[in-house]
């Protein structure tokens, strides 16, 4: 059926092609979305020059609509953004302009009702919007393509996809940093130990920790949004490679579309994919960041660590052992990281040997584009609420920072404040801590003459010097752990957002 609808169709005007469509629709009962994608099958807009059909492998191969569909709100909305400019500088007929505008309204209300079927002989979003248009509204449908060619056109619909996007991902960044934020000044006095080769190191607090996080997403919002000021150009105009003989005026569709700049050569505007690269990879340190995080919360939900539990609802189990408790999540979170970073290389390695302008390649640029977005968003939505829902164990993080002589540093320090040079200091403590381990004591447990042993220069305030939560509140310099300078960071971090 849909073979002969097809043959039939190719030989009908758009005036007996709406009255065709009537019967078949009232005779033979057929669903609206059989007819539009029947009506998308027909000729390929390029068709001219070719004597035969274009193999149905080819099709296939060559065909991008399965994913670039996606980019069908921003074509419509730059279609009707250049047809009012070509209506304004007297290259189309004003009413010509407002029949494509309102036709491609209707074909938006249709797409998104879930009333059109795309085609893979349409190749691509693009054309199949067009032809469902000149279908639709007749001859006036056929000017739409004048003075621009798709290599301007699906520059045009990606550029304003990813400032869209980026807004989005930034906006479930800025989230991710409140949230952390929150817990910051929950657990200002939430004692911990810090690590270096993952041993215990010295002692800070949680509040610290979430705060390194905080600072992570602080910079992937600034590599957004500065990726965003270059994505924020308007490539249309520029043709297929050499611009076009009518009089456009891109400035007017920048206007009308939100662009800041427009593309100042017409080689570069339709070959430049840098905006594309530069989004990908800071949504690889993004995943980066996530998966660092994420290495942290399955260590510490261990029963090795126990500083954590993550909530039953952001946990699974398994279906042979029925005691556990999995960190899934994070574990996907982590695991989804090398997507991107695959995407990133993969990108580079596409452009790397592409001579200028356009070229098909070009059109593997698209799946690696959503993909990053999809990925990281969905990581994004549901780390946040993980991370807000989980248990901090505080007495296991406190116990674990008592131990592991993660007070040595501040020994030392002690013994400098009191004469000893450092590098003495140094080696005094090195081998009291090798005392305790031959002991089985902690320096908390020593008395004042196994000190004065191996450091004559300690007197009896020493335990104060040492004392776990003492070591964090000392620490007050900028960037500190000490709950007063965490404090002081928060605040600076709540203010950055505010003005943001």
């Amino acid at each position: 059926m849909q073979a002969l609808l097809r043959k039939t169709i190719k030989s009908l005007s758009p005036f007996h092609f709406s009255a065709a469509v009537i019967l078949f629709k009232r005779f033979y009962f057929l669903p609206a979305t059989t007819l539009l994608g029947v009506c998308l099958q027909v000729t390929k807009l390029w068709g001219g020059r070719f004597q035969k059909d274009t193999a149905g492998l080819v099709d296939d191969f060559h065909s991008s609509i399965s994913f670039d569909q996606r980019l069908y709100r921003y074509d419509i909305r730059g279609s009707q953004a250049h047809a009012r400019m070509l209506a304004r500088q007297g290259i189309i007929a004003p009413e010509e302009a407002e029949q494509i505008v309102s036709g491609l309204e209707e074909i938006l209300a249709d797409i998104e009702a879930g009333r059109v079927q795309f085609s893979v002989e349409a190749e691509d979003i693009h054309m199949n919007i067009e032809q469902l248009l000149t279908r639709r509204i007749g001859p006036a449908g056929k000017k739409l393509h004048t003075a621009r060619s798709r290599n301007d056109q699906v520059a045009l619909d990606v550029r304003l996809y990813l400032k869209d996007e980026i807004d989005q991902v930034t906006g479930l960044l800025e989230q991710l940093q409140k949230t952390l934020l929150d817990l910051a000044e929950e657990h200002l006095d939430t004692v911990m130990p810090g690590y270096t080769h993952l041993q215990r190191a010295q002692p800070v607090t949680l509040a610290h920790h979430f705060m390194a996080y905080v600072q992570m997403f602080a910079r992937d919002v600034e590599r957004l949004r500065d990726c965003r000021r270059r994505t924020d150009v308007l490539p249309l105009g520029a043709g297929a490679l050499a611009g076009t003989t009518f009089p456009v005026d891109p400035a007017y569709v920048a206007e009308q579309l939100g662009f800041a700049a427009v593309a100042e050569n017409s080689l570069d505007a339709v070959s430049d994919r840098d905006f594309m690269v530069e989004f990908v990879a800071a949504a690889a340190l993004i995943m980066v960041h996530l998966s660092r995080f994420c290495e942290e919360i399955i260590l510490w939900s261990s029963a090795e660590f126990a500083f954590v539990e993550l909530d039953d609802a952001f946990s699974t189990g398994s279906s042979m052992m029925p005691q556990k408790k999995n960190p899934d999540v994070a574990e996907l979170s982590r695991g989804k990281a090398g997507r991107v970073f695959g995407h990133l290389m993969g990108l580079l390695t596409m452009l790397k040997g592409l001579p200028l302008a356009y070229n098909k390649d070009m059109q593997e640029d698209k799946e690696a584009l959503f993909d990053t977005v999809d990925t990281v968003k969905k990581c994004l939505t549901v780390f946040t609420p993980m991370v807000a829902t989980m248990k901090i164990r505080r007495e296991n993080m406190a116990r674990a920072a008592r131990g592991g002589f993660t007070n040595a540093t501040d020994l030392a320090d002690y013994l400098v404040g009191r004469g000893v040079p450092f590098r003495e200091a140094h080696a005094m403590v090195g081998r009291l801590v090798y005392y305790c381990l031959e002991q089985g004591k902690s320096l908390e447990e020593l008395t004042l003459d196994e000190f004065r042993q191996f450091a004559p220069a300690v007197g009896d305030d020493v335990y104060r010097a040492i004392d776990i939560r003492q070591c964090v509140a000392k620490r007050r310099v900028l960037g500190g752990p000490a709950p007063e300078a965490v404090r002081e960071a928060i605040a600076r971090a709540r203010e950055r957002l505010q003005n943001q």
